[in-house]
């Protein structure tokens, strides 16, 4: 009498949707991560990689000072060579780097003007958005309408905010410039002419966007800190730990891997800032950013083409080292 093979079992199937299948139920736990985030990759890899590779291509060729958008010829890394050393300052709208080493030169160099606003604005916000996290991370009547006015001015369209600090600080109508009773200029904080002075300019743009972003950490570290096990703390008070003592030993080092994601992500956009400069009537003439930079550069009056791709790869890869010191310290965080 014969018998059926072990593998012919019923609901064994073959063909290439079945092995398919099989091949998949076979994947260790990061092999089947590593399939499922493959689609990602890809899309990331021609939205992303490729754009990245062909602005690399570009830096590579001099300019056309002809006014079209083409480039000249092939010249390898001389447009990095005349950035970095500034030889390209003449044509460019603002110097890549400090031509001295003076306060006014800083404030006048593309990548300390975006440094400054970067480091500036990415930890006021951390402080202010985690100081907003803990207090709606507390159970008390109104949290929800608490919730809703933190959440406003992150809601608001990034024209909308550039105009309401333009009047905040605009000659003849500003609140804060004048005789007013909340002038600043009686403090001797800002001068004259806030709008068109890079120093108050750029502390004009951190505030504003330290008003607008704060909301955005706040959320992501609230999200950390509603994943604390409430037990943790109920233990701490048994034990006579204090509010700080809770804090520091439980709050922190549960929610600090999800702080530095938080400033991932804020330093990445910092670092492409742009628009609440043109917003709030600045202008990127009077504050030099790197994206301000790459813009000026390609729209000019002379369409530097191989400049402005070498500034913007040149913000890629600072990006990029930026971001290799934030997964290197998220990792050992992760490890410990």
């Amino acid at each position: 009498m014969a018998t059926e093979r072990p593998d012919a079992a019923p609901g064994r199937k073959s063909g290439v949707y079945a092995g398919f299948v099989r091949w998949m139920e076979n994947l260790t736990e990061t092999q089947f991560a590593y399939f499922l985030l493959t689609p990602a990759l890809l899309l990331l890899g021609v939205v992303a990689f490729w754009p990245l590779l062909s602005t690399f291509r570009l830096s590579l060729f001099a300019d056309n000072i002809t006014g079209a958008a083409t480039v000249g010829d092939f010249v390898l890394l001389d447009n990095y060579v005349a950035i970095l050393t500034g030889e390209r300052n003449a044509l460019m709208p603002a110097p890549f780097l400090p031509e001295t080493l003076t306060v006014g030169a800083f404030f006048e160099s593309a990548l300390t003007v975006t440094l400054i606003f970067t480091v500036v604005s990415v930890l006021f916000e951390t402080l202010i958005g985690f100081g907003q996290a803990l207090v709606l991370n507390q159970d008390f009547k109104g949290r929800r309408w608490v919730r809703v006015a933190i959440i406003i001015p992150w809601a608001i369209p990034i024209v909308v905010q550039g105009m309401i600090f333009y009047l905040f600080f605009a000659p003849d109508v500003g609140i804060f410039i004048g005789d007013g009773a909340l002038s600043l200029q009686g403090l001797g904080l800002l001068s004259d002419s806030p709008l068109q002075t890079a120093q108050d300019s750029t502390l004009i743009v951190i505030v504003a966007d330290i008003w607008k972003t704060t909301a955005f950490m706040a959320l992501l570290i609230l999200a950390g800190l509603q994943s604390v096990n409430r037990d943790l703390y109920d233990v701490a008070k048994v034990a006579g730990a204090s509010p700080w003592q809770r804090f520091k030993m439980i709050t922190l080092p549960i929610v600090f891997p999800t702080v530095l994601v938080a400033m991932l992500f804020r330093t990445i956009q910092a670092m492409r800032v742009y628009g609440v400069i043109e917003a709030t009537n600045v202008g990127c003439n009077t504050l030099p950013s790197l994206s301000c930079l790459v813009v000026s550069s390609f729209f000019g009056g002379t369409r530097l083409v191989g400049t402005a791709a070498t500034v913007a790869f040149l913000t890629a890869a600072i990006i990029g080292v930026v971001v290799s010191v934030y997964i290197v310290f998220y990792a050992r965080e992760d490890v410990e």
